[in-house]
């Protein structure tokens, strides 16, 4: 539960900044209200006679300038995130709204699947590269890498699909690599950034209401890319020819990944439960072909 609440806590902090932030655009500065308090025409002679009148012109000068100033850091406030921040948030929502779906806080064993992802990224020069791995208790997603926040990835991978399959740590960490470089090559990000998001991104919505429309359409792009559209042949051969280029430096490693592919593609053959997979991540026999070597004609 602690998991869950802190994902809900960062994204309702973001819509308490994008909903609330609205109603103190109109807030007045305490030197202006005493200012709107005098009647200067009643009182101008008097002011004169006294010799206050510079007084009251010194002070005007000083509110409009506190006014000025004062508006500089609302506007700077009242902003739509940047893109890849507003994503950040998109992927906390998105987690939540379907946790009872994914049921990502369910116990589960202890698989050390951080320290032999870290270890398998830094052999191949990724260090403190940011991510977080969340297995979840269905076999209705199998995997996906998402945007998280501050340029961290969120790596979900089905228990289930791991269970079937009975991978070990290293064939998991396989799976994590391969996502981690389709997550570097942005193919997620630009499926569902969409053009609103590019022009409002970093804008302010000082003075008006922020375009709230902008998180439903984000939300209908995630379901989109997750469940039904997937990645293409094209995407599939780039990630697979990037996995090929760090690995065969060590030919454990690609001897590894080689034959988990050939178990991923037997697998899905005998089994309906994950029909959808192909869609999404479009042919493993493909990629045991992209990744073998090319018969030489004599």
């Amino acid at each position: 539960m602690t998991n869950i609440l802190k994902v809900k806590l960062g994204f309702v902090s973001f819509m308490i900044l994008m909903v609330a932030s609205a109603y103190s655009q109109n807030q007045k500065l305490q030197e202006e209200k005493e200012l709107e308090l005098v009647n200067f025409k009643n009182i101008k002679q008097v002011l004169q006679e006294d010799g206050l009148s510079q007084s009251v012109i010194t002070k005007k000068k000083k509110v409009k300038a506190m006014k000025v100033s004062q508006e500089g850091l609302d506007k700077s406030r009242f902003k739509y995130p940047e893109e890849k921040e507003f994503l950040g948030f998109m992927t906390e929502y998105w987690l939540v709204k379907n946790a009872q779906l994914l049921d990502w806080d369910h116990e589960k064993p202890e698989y050390g699947l951080e320290a032999s992802f870290k270890a398998m990224l830094e052999k191949f020069g990724f260090y403190h590269k940011k991510f977080k791995i969340m297995l979840i208790n269905t076999p209705s997603l199998v995997r996906v890498s998402l945007p998280g926040n501050e340029r961290e990835v969120v790596l979900v991978l089905s228990v289930p699909f791991i269970r079937s399959l009975d991978l070990t740590k290293l064939e998991i960490s396989l799976l994590l690599l391969e996502d981690f470089f389709r997550f570097e090559l942005g193919y997620f990000e630009k499926s569902v950034t969409s053009e609103k998001l590019k022009k409002l991104g970093g804008t302010s919505f000082y003075g008006t209401k922020p375009d709230l429309t902008l998180i439903e359409e984000t939300m209908k792009n995630y379901n989109n890319q997750i469940y039904e559209k997937g990645f293409t042949f094209q995407q599939q051969f780039e990630v697979t020819k990037k996995m090929d280029s760090y690995l065969k430096a060590n030919p454990e490693l690609w001897n590894s990944y080689f034959r988990l592919l050939g178990k991923i593609e037997r697998f899905l053959k005998v089994n309906s439960q994950y029909k959808q997979y192909i869609k999404l991540y479009p042919s493993p026999d493909l990629q045991l072909k992209w990744l073998s070597p090319e018969e030489k004609i004599l």
